[in-house]
């Protein structure tokens, strides 16, 4: 993919989640449920790698560790991310020269040293230049730093996804202005999505932001006026700002569905009835099997205008660590993060509550 705008720090996707937990056997089971299979150790250290086509999650226990020790605070939580860059030196550089702050880690005997930074919440984002299909050749961290497991597939299929799409943050309120600020100076992103999301109780307001390579999408997420919500709620559980979920994407996602409801991941409640008799009106000739869908529980967002249907199925986990989620997608021509959703949710609520007799309705747009 060409950089959509000027690319200063050589950006070029997502190349691992770092998770950590205060003790062994809550993270793998979830990692195991979603497809993720076990792939290789650190040849030094108390870290493993998980792996899903081209997705990477880390596991690191190491103690005294920077993940190690941001556990003991957050409990089980994603402690960090590494960016893929093209020359990580360089962009390590350029990067303390936009004032990031350093992150300073221990290394063992023949271990590549990872430049990195500090980010949200005080995780730290790894800058990495070796990775499969790298500028300077496919000789990837993974190949230097671990040891694979034998009779283990390098790329396993799993449920079928394939890499993460796009990883959001929940920042404290009158905080997001601050945090977009920081990856707009430090990494040139721009804003693609803003939303301002209202229920009748609590609201969110989210900025969307996406790098220059197109590859790396972050949203940030605070809490709306009147606190209270599902923001706050987050920030008071993980004792402070950071990862709220990662998105996972691939080709197929009703098969994906029913391998993860196979192998027992918990879903969120799915959407009520009317959510899907409204599919039509919202999304007229989206030619998509809206009884699949409703059957899964699945969302679908996008547009058909111009008679050529631009679609987002989604559906999200419940919350299996700590507070972190995932999500599930897949993409049919639709960049968007399915934010037609929440005033389709919104209003299939509604239209279900005059159904059943809880909201008097006397005329069009009137209530008793």
């Amino acid at each position: 993919m060409t950089d959509l705008f000027e690319n200063p720090i050589g950006l070029d996707g997502f190349e691992f989640v770092e998770f950590s937990a205060p003790e062994k056997g809550v993270l793998e089971p979830v990692f195991k449920a979603m497809g993720f299979t076990h792939v290789a150790n650190h040849r030094s250290k108390d870290v493993q790698l998980w792996r899903q086509g081209d997705i990477n999650l880390i596991t690191n226990y190491e103690p005294g560790s920077p993940a190690w020790f941001f556990s003991r605070e957050h409990g089980p939580s994603a402690c960090g991310m590494a960016f893929r860059v093209r020359d990580a030196r360089r962009a390590y550089e350029e990067l303390l020269d936009r004032s990031a702050e350093p992150v300073q880690l221990e290394t063992g005997p023949m271990e590549l040293r990872l430049p990195a930074i500090r980010g949200i919440g005080n995780a730290i984002i790894y800058l990495v230049d070796r990775y499969e299909g790298a500028e300077r050749g496919d000789m990837s961290i993974y190949d230097i730093d671990f040891d694979y497991l034998p009779g283990i597939e390098k790329h396993p299929k799993g449920a079928g996804f394939q890499r993460i799409d796009h990883l959001t943050h929940n920042v404290y309120g009158g905080r997001m202005a601050y945090w977009a600020d920081y990856y707009e100076k430090l990494f040139n992103f721009r804003e693609i999505r803003f939303f301002d999301i209202k229920g009748e109780y609590t609201g969110l307001t989210s900025k969307a932001l996406t790098a220059p390579d197109g590859k790396i999408r972050i949203p940030l997420n605070e809490e709306g006026e009147g606190g209270k919500g599902q923001i706050e709620e987050f920030l008071r559980e993980f004792n402070g700002e950071g990862i709220q979920h990662i998105a996972f994407i691939c080709d197929d996602l009703l098969a994906a569905w029913d391998s993860l409801k196979t192998t027992g991941v918990p879903f969120m409640t799915a959407p009520p009835e009317t959510y899907y008799e409204m599919l039509t009106e919202r999304l007229p000739g989206h030619g998509e099997n809206t009884e699949k869908l409703k059957a899964r529980g699945i969302l679908l967002d996008g547009t058909t205008e111009g008679g050529s249907p631009r679609l987002l199925l989604q559906i999200f986990a419940e919350a299996n660590v700590g507070p972190v989620f995932f999500e599930f997608i897949q993409r049919k021509g639709d960049e968007g993060f399915g934010e037609g959703n929440f005033k389709a949710l919104f209003e299939s609520m509604e239209r279900d509550q005059v159904r059943r007799g809880t909201l008097k309705v006397d005329g069009p747009g009137e209530t008793a």
